[in-house]
This record gives structure tokens, sequence and C-alpha cells, in this order.
């Protein structure tokens, strides 16, 4: 079968397949995509991101609109559930809809199967057991992403006993359910639950919910969700899980059992590229089966480039996207992006959202940076009370001499938007006079920034005439 000749080969439509797909075709290069599944857009559109998101929204509008009844009725969860599926398949299927849009505008070709790839540069796409297509590129973008963890231990079974890309199916209503993973994934799900009223448990092996965090706001968070009714059991472990009748029995580290109707395994995720042949196309992995690559992307085969989740962390849907733009640009000499922002947000979608940029009090320490801290809570931001959601806080860490900004913290409504205020004032090198210097729209939640950058100058300056103990 002959070849069809290309630029470009991308195999996976997901964030960096997409936007690395989309980068080519703008500057006239012929581009083909390959997805292996009917519909475009990776796990970020079906089954992760984007649905986790849908799911959040929906189930702060559900239990916003049962605390401002006055009857204070119960939630209807058989109504509720078929409102979060409805919700999810019309989101998902919206912004897979806007993926095929943006690829056809670009021209791209878009070839549906399972790729694998040869080592000239080719890729075989197989649909239906038969291989019937064979592109040829003279650059190759591989873009599969990750999938969940599943380990053998966890029976798992797609009902009672499921993974991320299965839970947010939700085919039938349960009142209870234990999340194994306290990461990003499973703290979004157990507040998303926690707040239409289902009884959770959230198990993790770390002594801190989302050790990724600012250890102050971790704990903030963790009370936060706690005063939810999520029930935290974080220095331990599943030990087993067996099914004892209607529900199943979570045997935990130190004899503890749960009895819960839902199991969901949310403790990490292993790279999609176990069918792509990549040994036998010369491309590395390391132990964990992520792609390896050099500072542009580039595997150890020639042609053939790697970005996003299939090369390992930060797995972040904005990073894959960040990090294909700069392969593809680098391969073919485009101006566009050399290289990906060194100041990268964190958003963890739960409810409140916490939001982070930059250094945390633990990194300013074991860096020995001499470092002051400023905080302003929502609770006396006029937006926030305005809005009845004045939980959480502006936290910014900055050089106690210079005020030159080091990082921001942020745990409320709206923090993984705040958070891009403190982003560009590191990435250029800023001050927390800069907050002090800016007029700010009132009321906003913005000006906590201001608040937070006076409360961090009245620290330093008590610290310096008066020592540490006026500021404690």
């Amino acid at each position: 079968m002959k070849p069809e000749p290309f630029d470009l080969v991308v195999v996976g439509s997901g964030p960096a397949g997409e936007k690395g797909a989309a980068v080519a075709a703008y500057h006239g290069r012929r581009v083909a995509l390959v997805e292996r599944k009917p519909s475009l857009g990776g796990t970020t559109v079906s089954t992760g991101g984007i649905p986790t998101k849908a799911l959040r929204e929906t189930a702060l509008h559900v239990s916003a609109g049962s605390r401002d009844d006055a009857l204070t009725v119960e939630l209807d969860r058989a109504a509720v559930f078929e409102r979060l599926r409805s919700e999810v398949a019309a989101v998902s299927s919206l912004m897979g809809d806007v993926v095929a849009e943006n690829l056809d505008r670009h021209s791209v070709v878009v070839v549906h199967g399972l790729a694998r790839l040869g080592r000239d540069g080719t890729v075989t796409v197989t649909a239906d057991g038969k291989s019937d297509r064979v592109l040829r590129g003279e650059v190759v973008l591989l873009a599969t992403g990750s999938r969940p963890l599943r380990p053998s231990a966890i029976p798992f079974d797609g009902h009672t006993v499921v993974d991320p890309d299965e839970i947010v199916a939700l085919d039938q209503p349960f009142g209870s359910i234990v999340i194994v993973g306290a990461g990003a994934v499973g703290s979004e799900y157990a507040s998303i639950f926690a707040a239409i009223g289902i009884r959770v448990w959230l198990v993790d092996v770390a002594p801190r919910l989302l050790p990724v965090l600012d250890t102050e706001v971790s704990a903030l968070l963790a009370s936060s969700m706690r005063a939810s009714g999520v029930e935290l059991l974080l220095d331990t472990t599943v030990v087993g899980v067996r099914h004892d009748h209607d529900v199943l029995a979570v045997e935990l580290s130190g004899g503890g059992v749960l009895r819960a109707e839902r199991l969901l395994f949310a403790a990490g995720r292993s790279p999609s590229s176990a069918s792509l042949g990549l040994e036998e196309a010369g491309v590395a992995v390391d132990r964990a089966g992520h792609v390896v690559v050099d500072a542009h992307y580039r595997t150890t085969a020639p042609q053939v480039l790697a970005a996003g989740d299939v090369i390992g962390p930060p797995g972040l849907a904005s990073v894959s996207m960040e990090q294909a733009r700069v392969a593809v640009s680098h391969a073919f000499g485009f101006p566009l992006r050399q290289s990906v922002d060194r100041i990268l947000p964190i958003g963890i979608y739960t409810i409140s959202e916490a939001a982070a940029v930059g250094m945390t009090e633990e990194a300013a320490v074991e860096a020995g940076i001499d470092y002051e801290v400023g905080r302003a809570w929502f609770g006396r931001n006029t937006k926030a009370v305005i809005a009845q959601e004045p939980e959480g806080v502006v936290k910014l860490i900055f050089h106690r001499a210079d005020g030159r900004l080091l990082g921001v913290h942020i745990l409320g409504r709206d923090a993984a938007e705040l958070i891009h205020l403190g982003q560009a004032v590191i990435r250029h090198g800023g001050g927390i006079d800069e907050f002090v210097q800016t007029t700010f729209n009132v009321p906003t939640r913005t000006e906590a920034y201001k608040y937070a950058a006076y409360d961090g100058l009245k620290r330093a300056e008590a610290r310096a005439a008066f020592g540490d103990v006026a500021v404690e």
C-alpha cells in the first residue's frame, strides 16, 4: 500500500494533538491526524477535564438550588444524576464539535483508527481490523495522552468499582462512595459528590491533601472539604476490596472497613502508548512507559516528536498544548514558540477552588530565601460577601528585601481565574507594589491582591522594626 505523504502526521486528538496539528496547518503544512476513537478531543473532552468541570458546575447549581429552597426538600437523587449525565453529555458533545471544527478550519485530514509507527516516518492506521491506510510524515507527533492507572489488586467491574474514565458515565444513582487517591481528580470528585449529598470517604497514602499545594492552603482546603461532608482518611491505604451483598467492603490499613455503594480508584495515570509499536520504531520509553524526549520534544527516533501526558508529568492540558506548539515550531522552524513558559499555574477545581503559581512557603524555606507573606481573606472582600461566598484567601509570598513576588496561592471561588494576575507579575519579575499601585474595579475578588500586598508590607515593616515576635 503506497503511503500518503504529509508534512506532519499527528497521533491523538487531545489538547497536544489538536494544537500541534493546528500550528503546522496554520503555517501551510499538510497535516493528517489519527484518532482511535469516533469522537475528537481525547480524554480531556470525553471523560477527563471538561466533563469533570461540567459535573462540578452542575453540582454547584443543584446544591445551591437546594439550599435556597425555603422548604429545604431532600434532593431527588435520580433526577440529580439524570441532570448530571445530560449536562456532561451536552458539554462533551459541544467541545468535541469545537475540536472538529478547528481541525476542519485548518484543513487537517482526520483519520479514525488505531495507529502504529514504522521506522521511516510511516503510520499505519487500522480500522475495523483492517490496515486500510498508510500515512508518511516528514515529522510525526505522538500525542496519545494517558489512561487511568488500574492496579490488578483493585477488582474493577465498570459499575461499582470504577476508574475516572468510567465514573463520568454515572449510570445509576448511588448514596455513598470511597475515592482512592486525593490528587486533583480524586479531590474534585469528592467535592462534587459531597455537594449533591452523597457520603464520601477520600482515602490517600499521603499525610496531607494535595501535597502540590502550599501547606497552609492544603490545610484550609482540607477543612473546607470536611465541612462539606467529605471524610478524609489520610496516611491510609486500601488493602482490600470485596463485595458484601449489595455494598462494597473496603478494607483499610489499620484494620478499618468502609461500606459503600461505589469505589472510584483515582490514584494515578499511565501513558497510552502500548499499541504504537514504539520499540520497533526506535522510540525509547522510561520505566513507567513514558516516551523519552529532549528539550525540543524530539524522541530517540528520527522525525518523531512527542508531547503531553504520553511524556509524563505535569499532566495538565494547558502544558500539553504548549509542549506541542513548541515541538512543532522547532521541527519546522516556525517563530511561534521556542519554549514552554517556566511559570506554570495550577488549578484544582474542588469546591472551593484552589490555585497556585510560583514558590510555596516550603520551597522558599528550602531555598534559603528571606521571604514574607501577605494574606487577604475573602471574608472581608466585598464581592465575595455580596455573593455569599466568603470562603478562602489570597496568599502572596515575596522577597522581604525588595518585594519581588515569588508565589501566589489562592483558595476560593474563581481561584483558577484569579491566579493569572499573579502569574503575569511573577513572569516579568514584578513586586507586590504593583498590586498596591494598580486600581482595581470595586467590588471584585481581584482587589484582594491589593489587600494581601498591604498585609505583606505591614508584616515586613513590623518584622524589620520589632523582629519575628511582632508578626506571630
